[in-house]
């Protein structure tokens, strides 16, 4: 009976002591020791009970320490817990004081929380970074179009890196300064002559105000010469005033047409009243019948002679509406 007790005794003893190695870092403790940074076996069960993996804080701290830097277990926790990255953090706080920029650990911590890579900032500070524009359109003020692409040399600034505007806002604001500077030329030969006179008019509007970044230079990578935009806007309005011209013509003829109808129609109204101005003059003897009988044969006889001389068969357009008048 004493045996099975103790066989139990030493099976709940082992299990205690798995979970304990289970449960607690042993070895990150042990490294931590060996790289004189203490850190104390409770520290480490209770990064476990607040939900902190050790190893993301006990490692980088590790390695702070051997870089000569005064960071506690407590900023890196608290780091982690907010989310960021610890490691990226040390690593770059690491290579700025390699490189002689001061960048405290707050700052640091800052701009990781604000979703910028700091490393890489870092990184930008020592080494800057080349951003090439696509090509920009301009337009001078003789009517050439101007393809330019830039190229533009910028480093980080690590004070204005959290609430500063990125890459895209830099390459609006060059894009908008070329087509400024190009469209205030007088010739698209000038700019093709001096094309550093768009570097330094660009670089002196202060672009990287309100931005992540310092330019440092702009450079001009190419030129090329697009379509001739005045010519095809000169042909686009003389069309328009051809269109313009042929409508008003079209309303005068109509208006002339019109006009004709309306003297047509007062002419058929003259000749409507013409019989009864015979009936009149007959009933009144103003007029006898011989002298009616005369104006009949006087009027035969015109027609017959315009029949003959084929007057009568000539047809005349007069309206232009495709009818024979």
């Amino acid at each position: 009976m004493s045996n099975i007790v103790v066989i139990t005794l030493i099976g709940i003893l082992g299990l205690l002591i798995v979970l304990f190695f289970i449960f607690v870092p042993i070895g990150l403790w042990i490294s931590s020791l060996a790289a004189n940074v203490k850190i104390s076996i409770f520290n480490l069960i209770g990064m476990k009970l607040r939900r902190v993996v050790p190893s993301r804080i006990v490692l980088p701290l590790i390695k702070a320490r051997k870089a000569g830097m005064n960071l506690g277990v407590n900023q890196l926790e608290a780091h982690y817990l907010a989310g960021g990255n610890v490691d990226n953090v040390v690593n770059a706080l690491i290579a700025s004081e390699r490189a002689g920029i001061e960048l405290p650990f707050e700052k640091a911590a800052a701009i990781d929380l604000a979703g910028r890579d700091v490393l890489e900032a870092v990184k930008m500070s020592v080494n800057p970074k080349v951003i090439e524009t696509t090509n920009v359109s301009a337009v001078a003020k003789d009517g050439i179009e101007l393809l330019v692409k830039a190229r533009v040399t910028v480093r980080a600034d690590l004070e204005r890196l959290v609430g500063g505007a990125g890459e895209a806002t830099i390459l609006a604001r060059i894009g908008e300064g070329i087509v400024t500077t190009v469209g205030s030329a007088q010739s698209h030969k000038e700019v093709l002559e001096n094309p550093d006179d768009i570097s330094k008019r660009v670089l002196s509007k202060g672009l990287d105000s309100g931005t992540a970044f310092e330019i440092l230079s702009i450079d001009i990578a190419d030129i090329d010469v697009g379509r001739n935009i005045g010519a095809q806007l000169q042909s686009l309005q003389a069309e328009a005033d051809k269109n313009i011209a042929q409508a008003k013509a079209e309303e005068r003829r109509a208006m002339a047409v019109a006009k004709e109808q309306e003297m047509r129609a007062y002419v058929v109204e003259a000749e409507a009243e013409v019989p009864k101005a015979l009936a009149y003059a007959l009933r009144e003897g103003k007029m006898g019948v011989m002298d009616y009988y005369e104006l009949q044969n006087l009027k035969a006889d015109t027609d017959m002679r315009s029949s003959i001389s084929g007057a009568g068969s000539i047809d005349v357009d007069l309206t232009g509406d495709g009818r024979n008048d």
